[in-house]
Parts: C-alpha cells; sequence; structure tokens
C-alpha cells in the first residue's frame, strides 16, 4: 500500500494471556482491509492507571498505513476489540483488548465520540515509552511537541518495564 496517511495505534491487555491477546489484535488489525501494519514497538509491562487494583497491563504501539478515513478506521479497531470479546464496562477497568487511535497522521479532530490525537496520550508513560520507541521525532499535531519531546516533559511516574521486543513483528 503506497499511499494512505501513517497512524499510531495503542494496544494493551491485561485479562487472559495478554501478549497473545495483543499479537492476536496486531494480526486482526493488519488484515483489516485498507490498513498495512509497518512497524510494532517492543511490549511493555506497565502498571494500571486510574483503577488500580487490578492485574498490570501489557502495552506496545504498532505504526499502521491506512487509506481509511479516522471514523472509518476507529469502527474497524473497535470490531477488533469486539470480536475479541472486549466488553466495555468500567473507565479504565481490565480488558482483554485494548486499542486506541493514537495518532493520524497530522489530524486534529474532536468529534463525537472520536478525539485524535489521544486526549490521553502526552500524560501516560505507557503509551509515550513504546511510541518513542518506534517514532521519536513524530509531531504532536495539537501541541507541536515531539513524541521524545513529551516524554522528556512528563510527570507521570508509573511504572513501565520492557518485557519483549517479538510480539507482532510477524504481522508487519
Amino acid at each position: 500500500m503506497d499511499d494512505g496517511v501513517v497512524c499510531f495505534l495503542g494496544i494493551g491487555s491485561n485479562v487472559g494471556n495478554p501478549v497473545s491477546n495483543c499479537a492476536a489484535a496486531v494480526k486482526r488489525i493488519s488484515d483489516i482491509d485498507g490498513v498495512k501494519a509497518l512497524r510494532c514497538s517492543s511490549l511493555y509491562k506497565t502498571q494500571p492507571v486510574g483503577f488500580e487494583e487490578q492485574d498490570w497491563f501489557i502495552n506496545g504501539v504498532i505504526e499502521i498505513r491506512t487509506r481509511l478515513r479516522p471514523r472509518a478506521l476507529m469502527n474497524a479497531v473497535q470490531r477488533v476489540e469486539d470480536e475479541m470479546g472486549r466488553l466495555r464496562g468500567e473507565k479504565w477497568g481490565p480488558r482483554i483488548i485494548d486499542i486506541d487511535i493514537l495518532l493520524y497522521g497530522q489530524a486534529v479532530i474532536e468529534g463525537k465520540g472520536l478525539v485524535i490525537p489521544h486526549s490521553e496520550l502526552h500524560k501516560r508513560r505507557f503509551v509515550l515509552v513504546p511510541l518513542n520507541e518506534i517514532a521519536p521525532c513524530a509531531i504532536h499535531p495539537a501541541f507541536g511537541i515531539s513524541v521524545k519531546g513529551l516524554l522528556d516533559r512528563l510527570q507521570d511516574e508509573n511504572k513501565v518495564e520492557w518485557l519483549s521486543g517479538e510480539w507482532g513483528r510477524q504481522f508487519v
């Protein structure tokens, strides 16, 4: 796929086998028509945010190129979540899979049910560490600051521990 927009998706899980869940999500995302997976960060074991009385998460970031418009991409990744058994319940609660659109090119979108860049991107170590691994120079379009710059300024002290670099590379 030569045309399209470069996007970054955050992927996380803390139910069942989180590493397998994240890898399965990358496989399913790479199978979406109009989406090509380009790169995967390493996986990281991350301290829960918000609701802390739960298992730690496994998080990573994938870079994709897509011909899908932002809302169509959101619908497609939500279908992946639904097909994998995601139950939408408690905010920040346990989940079998969570897929978020972090960046969609340089778009800034604030619509009903769709905010890009992700509204918490710049506040979350569990997002910025894997995103910085594969795209340190990507610019947050609303702030004009690189991912590396956001990470350098980050106040979030939650723990993020490197886990593995081999989880979704077979799908890119």
